[in-house]
């Protein structure tokens, strides 16, 4: 295959990004797009420019790391993540475009990586569980019921990545902070926090400048593990329930 790239290039911070236009010609279809940008930026270096910066990691679909909007979509055409991505969406000859997540909490560092950190701030302010210090208690100590076992397994499956606050035309968070919120409000252990953990994970995204949440749903179409939408709402209710609980 042949492909055209025009891919966000951008120095730094404070510099102003253009679309660059490259050529990548003899790749294959069962190449993912990180594969493509390495070949891409193989060609760059051996022509002694400056290679193209983008987040990878496991690139397996479970790390989160990969963050493009391809084609103005995020993650691209298929339902997954940018590394599960492969070249067999597309056709022979097309002109992709490729930038980054588009959200003012998430500034870019450079070309196509933007700092996430602001994600890693809203569980810090509440997506963790109080744990006594010892040995792990036995896995059958707590029972849990199934189908609490299995809302909390839905959610627990968010990886992070970032790409429903790149879908939503408002650049809102709420299906991430949501996933966290829901996987853990349902387990015994999550009791002790579910309250606090709510009003302040809440509270942390407004502050780091994300979005209101207009229920667009573009975010759960864009998630590549499946967070439904609803969740949203079950995070509203929490923050509702919380709310009249400690009478604000």
């Amino acid at each position: 295959m042949k492909l055209t790239l025009r891919v966000w290039r951008q120095k730094n911070a404070d510099a102003d990004g253009a679309m660059s236009t490259y050529e990548v010609d003899g790749v294959s279809p069962d190449m993912s797009f990180l594969e493509l940008l390495d070949t891409l930026n193989e060609d760059l270096v051996l022509r002694g420019e400056d290679p193209v910066a983008f987040d990878h990691d496991c690139r397996e679909g479970i790390c989160g790391a990969c963050s493009l909007v391809i084609d103005g979509e995020a993650h691209g055409p298929e339902r997954t993540t940018a590394c599960q991505l492969h070249l067999r969406s597309f056709a022979d000859g097309d002109t992709i475009d490729v930038e980054p997540w588009r959200a003012s909490a998430f500034p870019v560092i450079k070309d196509l990586v933007v700092d996430r950190s602001a994600l890693d701030r809203i569980i810090q302010a509440g997506g963790y569980v109080t744990a006594p210090t010892g040995s792990a208690p036995e896995a059958h100590a707590t029972p849990v019921p199934k189908p609490d076992a299995d809302f909390a397994f839905e959610h627990a499956e968010c990886i992070g990545c970032g790409a429903c606050v790149a879908a939503c035309p408002n650049g809102a968070a709420m299906l991430f902070t949501s996933a966290k919120v829901n996987h853990l409000g349902v387990l015994p252990q999550g009791a002790p926090e579910r309250e606090t953990r709510v009003l302040d994970m809440v509270a942390q995204m407004d502050e780091e400048g994300f979005g209101g949440c207009t229920l667009a749903g573009e975010c759960a179409v864009a998630c590549p593990k499946g967070i439904p939408l609803a969740s949203i709402t079950g995070m509203n209710r929490e923050w509702l329930r919380a709310v009249r609980k400690a009478g604000r």
